[in-house]
């Protein structure tokens, strides 16, 4: 029945285009679309409508034929906001509204459809532009990849546009580990930001930040008690950690091995005062401060203690950046990485995935890796306290 399909090029006095046209064989209706031609009364414009029409006829004739989605591109960002990021992390969801909002600011799509590879490929260009890492282009690329998948799978769309995959970028940190000598530095500074009154609060947070290895939204809700969700469970042979599913970033309900440092200082807390939040950052009136301003004061604390952790440069303009919270859980899991063996580290870490713990704490820092190989050399060696340059003047000694 599809050899009954004829597409004729027709004109119509109200459209500027010349238009396509042929009855459906099987509800005898007509069908019409725009050749995308200017029906400007020219040979070469007839010809080019009729190539038009004979390229449609034989998609129609084949089953090849997708008509473009009409969907708006606003509907689409509500409903897959309302039906997909509803059910996932809050922080996940607050990501992808951001990846939406730049490729917005780059090509302003109207419709679904308007979403196609070369102006996704203009758009991560422009992300380039604007100075954005390759790291941070390619989160951009899966984010809209699985939202436009999601799309497909619906049937708002035909098919998923190709994302050309951006160059692949080294992985690294953007911020460093702080060494012990820093940390030192960091707590000296910490009345000069929030003042003596509250200052041993502060103290506190950033020994446990330092021991524990927690996420700073994660110490902000940390608490003694099984009502505040993630909690310290000290009923057990060992202390742990219970994180539940929801406020988990690999969304997993978790029981959490505390490390033996971090039991102590949260040992040392007399028992009829665990109560409420482990940590209570208060600020210089006394209340008790929010996650995003925990974490903006102990990066003034950073700048105040002159730790810098990264240099980058965006447009032609130096860039500095100070520790942060994030650094001393980098700290944490240098530290751990010699002690531990990747699984466990990143059990520790809480990754969701062991190339994450493999990329940035395993085999980072060479020399801490050669110094551990040294000692262990060492301790099975007679010349195991012999300097690296002296194991070879030793070599080439002869033995007696």
């Amino acid at each position: 029945m599809s050899d009954e399909i004829k597409v004729s090029v027709v004109e119509f006095g109200d459209r500027s285009c010349y238009q396509l046209q042929y009855r459906d064989p099987i509800t005898g209706r007509k069908k019409t679309k725009s050749s995308g031609v200017d029906r400007d009364g020219s040979k070469r414009a007839r010809a080019a409508a009729e190539r038009e029409a004979g390229t449609w006829e034989k998609q129609l004739r084949e089953g090849t034929y997708q008509p473009k989605s009409k969907m708006s591109w606003q509907g689409f960002r509500d409903r897959y906001a309302n039906e997909k990021l509803s059910g996932l992390a809050e922080a996940t969801a607050w990501r992808v509204e951001g990846v939406f909002d730049a490729m917005e600011k780059s090509i302003n799509p109207q419709r679904l459809a308007d979403v196609t590879a070369d102006r996704l490929s203009y758009h991560f260009a422009e992300l380039r532009t604007r100075g954005l890492a390759e790291n941070t282009i390619a989160a951009h690329v899966c984010h809209l990849k699985a939202a436009l998948r999601w799309a497909a799978d619906l049937g708002l769309i035909h098919k998923v546009p190709k994302l050309v995959k951006p160059h692949r970028a080294i992985q690294t940190m953007k911020g460093r580990p702080i060494t012990g000598e820093e940390f030192d530095r960091l707590l000296a500074k910490v009345p000069s930001i929030v003042g003596d009154k509250v200052a041993e609060h502060w103290c506190h947070l950033l020994r446990g930040l330092w021991l524990s290895g927690l996420r700073l939204s994660e110490a902000h809700a940390l608490g003694w008690e099984e009502r505040h969700g993630l909690h310290v469970d000290l009923s057990g042979e060992f202390p742990m950690m219970r994180i539940p599913a929801e406020m988990e970033k690999g969304h997993k309900h978790r029981h959490l091995p505390i490390t033996p440092d971090f039991a102590e200082l949260l040992l040392k807390v007399p028992k009829d005062q665990r109560k409420g939040h482990v940590f209570n950052p208060l600020s210089k009136r006394g209340w008790r401060v929010t996650k995003h301003q925990m974490g903006v004061i102990i990066c003034a604390m950073g700048k105040a203690a002159g730790i810098k952790v990264n240099t980058t440069t965006k447009l032609g303009k130096e860039s500095v950046k100070f520790a942060s919270a994030h650094d001393l859980r980098r700290s944490f899991g240098e530290r751990w990485a010699s002690r531990v063996m990747p699984q466990v580290l990143k059990e520790l870490m809480r990754h969701e995935s062991i190339e994450t713990t493999l990329n940035f704490y395993v085999g980072r820092n060479a020399q801490t890796t050669a110094r551990t190989i040294w000692a262990q050399y060492g301790n099975g060696n007679t010349s195991g306290n012999s300097a690296p340059g002296e194991q070879q003047k030793l070599a080439q000694t002869p033995q007696k």
